[in-house]
């Protein structure tokens, strides 16, 4: 599997760089962040401890259905719905399409690296060229 690489940034340093990007007048790294969270409690919200388990309840046991899913982590279906279409925005797993109208939650990556600035701020152009 993949690593995912997360930032925290604020909604407008964010937008502000995606529209940079979007110009042409800055080209992200390789290394910059994919996704990005507008602080940090959002990012310990999304992978809190329970949701850290249910990705490695789906990782390990393979679920085939939402259903089965929540037979395996004793949750009501209607928050994993939530829970995982939230994490699915995020990248960090993907509903596939299963057996009859079943969807089957995969992870997507085995790891989770979060780039922090402490400037809390998205990655800015570098003054004289691109970043």
């Amino acid at each position: 599997m993949t690593t995912l690489k997360v930032g925290i940034a604020d909604y407008e340093g964010v937008k502000a760089r995606t529209m940079r990007i979007a110009r042409g007048e800055e080209k992200p790294a390789a290394g910059d962040p994919k996704v990005w969270f507008t602080s940090m409690e959002s990012f310990a919200q999304i992978l809190s401890t329970g949701n850290q388990e249910l990705l490695r309840v789906i990782s390990e046991q393979a679920p085939a259905s939402l259903e089965e899913l929540s037979q395996m982590t004793g949750r009501a279906k209607s928050n994993l719905s939530r829970t995982l279409k939230t994490m699915a925005g995020y990248g960090l797993v993907s509903m596939e399409k299963g057996q009859g109208l079943r969807l089957v939650p995969k992870v997507a990556h085995d790891r989770v690296e979060l780039v922090l600035s402490l400037a809390g701020k998205a990655p800015r152009k570098a003054a004289g060229g691109r970043r």
